[in-house]
């Protein structure tokens, strides 16, 4: 529980602080309904799950039902990492592809989550990520060169071209 990181309070700190590259990030994930969320099991080995994520009030929030095994996870060791849904570049069309956008942190629970029909007892738990990095994986213009750009709240904003 108290490994270091270095985070920022909100994803409305990476609107503030890059406006343009926030908005791509939050096209990417809006693309598609369901994403995948990487957690860590108690034995320290990755778990991939699938869900969905919102970005609401400055925060990007999801969710994990009662008694799931990512929630369980994220309530023993917070980190995660968030994976857009993905688009396959189309051949011929590859410098049309948008690319994807990951997402990395801790989860932070909020509080239950009860539906209006339930009785009171919470259906689960809602998290609201502290991002530690951001990464948008696409092509230059050309579809020459992968373009990756990437995001920490320690050094900023970052692009790398590779062949």
């Amino acid at each position: 529980m108290g490994l270091p990181c270095v985070c920022v309070p909100a994803w409305k700190a990476i609107e503030q602080a890059e406006p343009e590259f926030a908005a791509r990030v939050r096209r990417l994930f809006d693309a598609g309904r369901h994403k995948t969320i990487a957690t860590l099991r108690a034995d320290g080995s990755p778990r991939i799950s699938g869900i969905e994520c919102e970005f609401t009030d400055g925060d990007l929030r999801f969710g994990s039902m009662t008694d799931a095994r990512k929630g369980a996870d994220l309530k023993r060791d917070p980190r995660f990492a968030l994976h857009g849904p993905t688009f396959h570049p189309e051949e011929g069309k590859e410098n049309d592809w948008p690319g994807e956008a990951k997402i990395a942190g801790r989860a932070v629970p909020v509080g239950p989550v009860t539906a209006a029909e339930a009785t009171g007892q919470p259906d689960g738990e809602m998290f609201v990520a502290d991002i530690s990095e951001i990464v948008i994986t696409g092509l230059n213009p050309e579809a020459t060169k992968l373009v990756v750009d990437s995001w920490t709240p320690r050094r900023g904003l970052r692009r790398v071209e590779r062949d």
